[in-house]
């Protein structure tokens, strides 16, 4: 019992020594995490509550004027829509072009070619919508040419259309990449048992592809929201501060604040979206270990 006893003791000291030089070895990292995220979090959820600049507490005051504000509101909603409409399209569409993609010869040289949009420039980019949609643009002399006004589109509702095809033009390759990966570590011989069993390619992907895809999909889904952040470049490019309804995005707002120096408004909000996105993702990991 004594020995038994010694050999746990002994156990616990290794194991303790261990964690010791791990929690060494992390130390740089937590200490720029805490340095450059915690920390200044922190700060930020303290200035939600003050006034801008000073040290008098204002409670919930700021959190109001956000959640009142009109801007506020419409660049949620424009948000909302944007993440909401973008997001299965180009998960979908890139889903197909990976089957499209395994299905014919040169693959390599079609990854290639669908991965050339994240290398051309933003900056570039803008210029050529711009070139497009203008009133002067391409299509606004078509337009023109059939006896139509001249249009532009970045200044009508079309806007929210011409950034979710922006969107999806840019990162569709990428999602490609990532979804042909995942179709590659599924085991052929799968694919080959179901066939001698009589099963057609709807039963293979519905009951083989679908099911080892899935513990891909969140992964792809989260890259394809943070790149979906992104796009406030092409749309501030385009169409500056204070672009049309259509697009005014979150990211649109927090950049006014900022220039306004309205820090109380941007704590705040700041606060209220990381609230938002830690429930969403606890949510969406429940949701996930249920199934």
């Amino acid at each position: 019992m004594l020995r038994k006893q010694r050999k746990r003791s002994s156990i616990m000291r290794n194991f303790t020594w261990r964690n010791s030089w791990g929690l060494f070895f992390i130390l740089p990292s937590l200490m720029g995490v805490a340095g450059f995220h915690i920390i200044p979090f922190i700060s930020v959820v303290q200035h939600s509550f003050m006034v801008p600049y000073g040290k008098e507490i204002v409670g919930f005051k700021n959190y109001g004027l956000v959640i009142q504000n009109e801007s506020f509101q419409r660049a949620a909603a424009n948000t909302g829509k944007f993440l909401i409409s973008c997001i299965p399209i180009l998960m979908l569409f890139s889903l197909w072009l990976a089957f499209f993609v395994r299905s014919v010869k040169r693959m390599n040289f079609l990854k290639s070619a669908a991965l050339l949009p994240l290398a051309v420039p933003v900056a570039a980019m803008a210029l050529i919508w711009r070139l497009l949609f203008d009133e002067n643009g391409v299509l606004g002399n078509v337009l023109l040419g059939m006896g139509k006004p001249q249009t532009d589109f970045f200044h009508t509702s079309a806007a929210f259309g011409v950034l979710v095809f922006t969107y999806v033009w840019r990162n569709f390759g990428y999602d490609m990449v990532l979804w042909g990966s995942a179709l590659g570590s599924i085991d052929e011989q799968l694919y080959e048992a179901a066939g001698i069993d009589g099963a057609d390619r709807r039963q293979k992907f519905f009951y083989i592809t679908l099911p080892n895809l899935m513990p891909f999909v969140a992964v792809i889904t989260i890259l394809s929201v943070l790149n979906a952040f992104k796009v406030f470049r092409e749309a501030y490019l385009i169409s500056g501060d204070y672009p049309h309804d259509s697009i005014y995005m979150l990211q649109h707002i927090f950049n006014n604040w900022f220039t306004n120096l309205e820090m109380g408004k941007m704590c705040a909000g700041a606060v209220i979206l990381t609230g938002v996105i830690g429930a969403c993702a606890l949510l969406l990991q429940k949701m996930w270990k249920e199934e």
